[in-house]
């Protein structure tokens, strides 16, 4: 008999809603929300009043987490408070579950990573993109040679507005702790580390508005891998028409694209019309919160843990904060090693 975990969700925005309206009533019987947090208390009872338990309602995670009875917790708050309240957490003896990124910066990301490994806890950031089923079915055909040797990649992060409709909050758009790198590129980077391995080198410029509480608007950027493939990112908030959030390979012998997270394409040469490809044959170990549960008891799982976070946050504040020309990155990665440094 599985043993109920008990969860406190804290941070209600758009993320913690999915959490717990559409992700936990999938775990009934495995994970009893136990409590729920948001600092506005209209919103805090709003959600509570649509969920069939009765969790503990907190406007404060540090009075949740000193009187509540958890084994894990997930972080659901703006970047800024990440490491506040994952370093309570770890002090309590709970498991963690971060939203990405993993800090809102680098040297939070540093310590939030240390507390985590001597905790002796589960800890994991929600990239769940790795996973995803368009991502493992293309790195098949890569593996298959499908358009034969990498010859470059162009990473896509183009909105014609930003923050996009669904989204507005009160940090979403500020220079400290929001902007499209940071909120939707930070999931390209891992999962790029993931399937390609490190990137070492980084060359950005990034345009900011006059405003200087804003985030930016235009990024054109080169990341290096180490192998040397460069991948161009071309970002913006002023695209026409629809968003494109997409990575295109470009090999000696076709093309592969990963369109708008979820539409792989496979084509032959630059000039042919890309076909769709399907996933049928693809299975996912989603929802990483499955994969988290069943490190926590013990089992085999494939989560994506703080050193992961760290090593994302180091290539996402490469981008943000450009340095002159190329940025080596390697003396920065945990656990990067190569004869050549």
């Amino acid at each position: 008999m599985n043993t109920i975990r008990k969860m406190a969700v804290i941070g209600l925005g758009h993320m913690g809603k999915h959490m717990i309206h559409r992700l936990l009533p999938q775990f009934k019987g495995q994970i009893e929300l136990s409590a729920i947090c948001d600092s506005h208390e209209e919103s805090l009872r709003r959600e509570a009043a649509e969920i069939a338990d009765s969790p503990r309602l907190y406007t404060d995670y540090r009075q949740l987490l000193d009187e509540t009875e958890l084994d894990m917790v997930y972080i659901a708050v703006p970047p800024s408070l990440h490491e506040n309240v994952a370093k309570i957490a770890f002090e309590k003896g709970l498991h963690v579950f971060c939203e990405k990124p993993l800090a809102n910066s680098l040297e939070e990301a540093r310590v939030m990573t240390a507390l985590a490994e001597r905790s002796g806890k589960i800890h994991a950031v929600h990239f769940s993109l790795p996973l995803d089923p368009a991502v493992l079915k293309m790195k098949a055909l890569l593996k298959e040679r499908a358009i034969g040797a990498i010859a470059g990649m162009n990473l896509f992060l183009e909105f014609p507005q930003w923050p996009r409709a669904w989204q507005h909050n009160a940090w979403i758009t500020s220079r400290q702790q929001g902007g499209y790198l940071l909120e939707v590129g930070i999931h390209w980077i891992q999962m790029i580390q993931q399937v390609f391995g490190p990137i070492t080198h980084v060359q950005s410029q990034v345009t900011f508005p006059e405003d200087a509480s804003q985030c930016e608007s235009l990024v054109r950027a080169v990341l290096r891998l180490e192998d040397g493939t460069d991948i161009q990112l071309s970002g913006t908030d002023r695209r026409e028409g629809d968003e494109r959030v997409s990575l295109v390979i470009h090999g000696e012998e076709g093309r592969i694209a990963l369109e708008n997270w979820r539409d792989l394409q496979l084509g032959g040469p630059a000039e042919a019309e890309m076909q769709p490809v399907p996933l049928d044959d693809v299975s996912s170990p989603l929802p990483m919160l499955k994969q988290f549960l069943q490190c926590i008891q013990g089992e085999p799982g494939v989560i994506f843990n703080f050193h992961d976070g760290y090593n994302a946050q180091v290539i996402l504040e490469a981008l943000r904060h450009p340095g002159e020309g190329w940025v080596d990155v390697r003396d920065q990665l945990l656990g990067y090693s190569s004869a050549e440094m």
